[in-house]
């Protein structure tokens, strides 16, 4: 696992702006969210799948292993909107390589465990992204009752 290394802001604006970066509840989040209850799913939110690990999922389907992960552009470094940060690059490269690294490790741990991840970038049109999420949580209900 990666260590967590505390975050060095470049100035007090970005400092600011960090602060203001919302973990959970963000506005792609809660239009996948309103979308998946359309469709009649039912979830828990900013839940750890496995509780001995530090890694929430932002919808997760206990009954079925579905854990599923809302990723933001910048932060997990999406390759059609990742953008270069003009102040202090080098450190916002490592942090977003280590985000990706973390994804990867948290991906394989909790398919080790049985889960399935669905991973969701932000830009994602969350009507199609409820759909994706829909299709994964019926098709480990079907796949549990064949058991």
């Amino acid at each position: 696992m990666t260590s967590a290394r505390p975050t060095r802001a470049s100035s007090e604006g970005v400092r600011k702006s960090m602060q203001s970066n919302r973990s959970r509840d963000t506005k792609p989040e809660l239009a996948l969210r309103r979308a998946a209850h359309a469709l009649g799913l039912r979830y828990r939110v900013a839940v750890r799948p496995l509780p001995g690990i530090r890694r929430t999922a932002d919808m997760v389907f206990t009954k079925t292993k579905v854990a599923v992960f809302m990723d933001g552009c910048f932060w997990h470094g999406c390759p059609q909107h990742h953008t270069v940060a003009a102040t202090n690059a080098g450190f916002w490269a490592d942090k977003v390589r280590r985000t990706r690294e973390r994804d990867v490790e948290t991906d394989r741990l909790l398919t080790e465990e049985g889960w399935l991840v669905v991973r969701i970038w932000e830009h994602q049109d969350p009507v199609q992204a409820a759909v994706l999420v829909a299709d994964a949580v019926v098709t480990r209900r079907r796949a549990s009752a064949v058991r």
